[in-house]
C-alpha cells in the first residue's frame, strides 16, 4: 500500500517558514523519548514521506538521509528516562517540543496533535498531523530511525531484554525479562510494570 502526505497545512501559513514537530517512544517502559522538529524550503513535496510507523524500518532509514538532506535545518532531542519519570511523559514531551518550536527558525509550528502554550510562535496542533503534513511525518522518521538506533546500542549493553526486537514496549517477551531479570537503568520506574515491580520489592 501506498501512503502519501501533503504539503496542504504547510500551504496555508506560505510565504512563512514552517516546522514540523513529532516523537517517538512515548509508549515504551524502557529508552528514551526522541523528539524532533523539521523544516523544509517553501513547496517541499514527497511521494515517499509518511508516518513512521506505517514505514518499514528499510524505508525509514532511507527516508532519514534524504529528510536530513533536504531540509532547511532539524533539531533532535533525546530525553532520558529519569526525566521522563521526573516530568511524566506528557510534560517532557512537550517541553521537548516547545525547546524545539523556540530554537528553530521558523514563525509557524505544526504538531502531531500536541498543544504548546509556551510557545509564542502559532501553533496549530493536527490530529494525526504525522500523516497529513510532510514535515510533521518528516519529524517522525528523524525521531523514530533515531530512537530505534539507540535502542539497539541499549540491546548490546542489556541483551537478556531483546530491546532491538521490541524497542522497550511492554510486549510479552519485555515483561517476562523484566520479571526474571529485573529493571536495568533505561527503565521507566513511573510506568505501570516497573512501579508495579518496584512495588513488589519494597513489600517484600
Amino acid at each position: 500500500m501506498k501512503y502519501v502526505t501533503s504539503n496542504e497545512y504547510e500551504k496555508k501559513y506560505y510565504p512563512s517558514l514552517v516546522m514540523g514537530i513529532d516523537e517517538a517512544g512515548r509508549g515504551p517502559i524502557a529508552g528514551p523519548l526522541v523528539v524532533a522538529g523539521v523544516i523544509f524550503p517553501l513547496g517541499y513535496e514527497s511521494d515517499l514521506i509518511y508516518d513512521s510507523k506505517k514505514l518499514s524500518e528499510k524505508k525509514r532509514e532511507m527516508l532519514y538521509d534524504i529528510i536530513i538532506k533536504d531540509a532547511l535545518s532539524y533539531k533532535i532531542l533525546i530525553i532520558d528516562e529519569k526525566t521522563i519519570d521526573t516530568l511524566n511523559i506528557y510534560q517532557a514531551t512537550k517541553q521537548a517540543m516547545e525547546n524545539i518550536a523556540l530554537e528553530l527558525n521558523a514563525n509557524v509550528v505544526l504538531t502531531d496533535a500536541m498543544p504548546l502554550d509556551n510557545c509564542h510562535k502559532q501553533v496549530e496542533a493536527i490530529i494525526k498531523g504525522d500523516q497529513k503534513s510532510v514535515n510533521i511525518a518528516a519529524a517522525s522518521i528523524l525521531a523514530k530511525v533515531t530512537r530505534d538506533r539507540l535502542m539497539q546500542e541499549y540491546d548490546k549493553i542489556y541483551p537478556q531484554y531483546g530491546f532491538a526486537k521490541h524497542k522497550g514496549y511492554p510486549t510479552k517477551q519485555h515483561l517476562m525479562a523484566l520479571e526474571e531479570y529485573g529493571a536495568c537503568p533505561i527503565h521507566r520506574h513511573s510506568y505501570g510494570p516497573v512501579a508495579n515491580l518496584d512495588q513488589m520489592k519494597l513489600d517484600i
